[in-house]
């Protein structure tokens, strides 16, 4: 069966090889059709091949950053170096999170270094790929939607990324968030001002009734040795709350039977016969 598979294989990606060869000889609709085809032929090819997915997946990962550290010429290679493994690595592994986000923000950072228009292509292709992270997990690339929405200066659709992605738990820290080019148009906004707000506020305290009894999972009660009643008075001992009821008798009533348990472990002392004492007595005197 191995064997059927590698030739099935081997089958299918001479025939996407020969489909990419016509689609560059043709031109228009029948080029793009032949590419589509050939790039399905290689995906069927690499299928279920984790490794090379995840292979392919760090070796974008590593060009994305490399791109960073470039000038705009060899920055612009590694962006495009990059965007190819991470889109080879979906057609392997289609629900590569990592792959998809990544594959945006290359676009992302392609379009910085070429100073291009907000509405430019390259973000609506850094959109797809994000629309293929919110495919994967909802919310993943709600903060990168922002981003896009913010620089074309859509400001409800920037809010409500921007909500999305506090409620998914995929937005970044509130100092990036303000320092973030990407939302320059929005920054000085009365709702963008609201939000950060709302994100950096400090949580109410929560209020908590030290009289209320709480109870565990089991049904027993787990705040009952809270120090926090005020005692009226002490007799003998006996300690009395404000309505006169005994606070402490569980304690004398636990000290009790600890008490009663110690006795009864005692071993009881032998009992002497003096009759028998005083015959042996008698017999070594005689």
């Amino acid at each position: 069966m191995a064997l059927f598979d590698a030739y099935k294989k081997k089958s299918t990606l001479k025939t996407a090889i020969k489909q990419t060869a016509k689609a560059r000889a043709s031109e228009g609709t029948k080029a793009e059709l032949l590419f589509n085809s050939a790039y399905q032929g290689f995906a069927d090819v690499v299928k279920d091949d984790l490794m090379m997915g995840e292979a392919l997946y760090n070796w974008g990962f590593a060009l994305l950053h490399q791109g960073k550290l470039k000038q705009e010429e060899d920055g612009v290679k590694s962006y495009l170096d990059a965007i190819s493994k991470f889109t080879f690595c979906l057609l392997v592994e289609p629900n590569h999170l990592g792959a998809a986000i990544d594959g945006g923000v290359a676009y992302m950072d392609l379009a910085h270094i070429l100073n291009v228009d907000s509405n430019d292509e390259l973000y609506d292709l850094a959109a797809e790929f994000f629309e293929n992270a919110e495919r994967i997990q909802r919310g993943s690339a709600a903060y990168n939607f922002a981003c896009i929405y913010g620089l074309r200066g859509q400001h409800d659709a920037c809010l409500e990324a921007l909500e999305l992605s506090k409620e998914c738990g995929s937005l970044p820290v509130a100092e990036d968030i303000i320092n973030d080019v990407d939302l320059l148009k929005v920054k000085n906004t009365q709702w963008f001002v609201e939000f950060m707000e709302r994100l950096v506020a400090a949580p109410e305290p929560e209020v908590v009734d030290d009289n209320e009894v709480t109870y565990n999972a089991e049904g027993d009660v787990v705040n009952k040795n809270k120090k926090n009643t005020r005692y009226e008075n002490e007799v003998d001992g006996v300690i009395y709350d404000a309505e006169g009821n005994v606070l402490n008798e569980e304690e004398e009533s636990d000290q009790s039977e600890k008490t009663e348990t110690v006795e009864q472990v005692v071993p009881p002392k032998p009992s002497v016969d003096t009759d028998s004492e005083e015959k042996s007595n008698d017999e070594l005197k005689g």
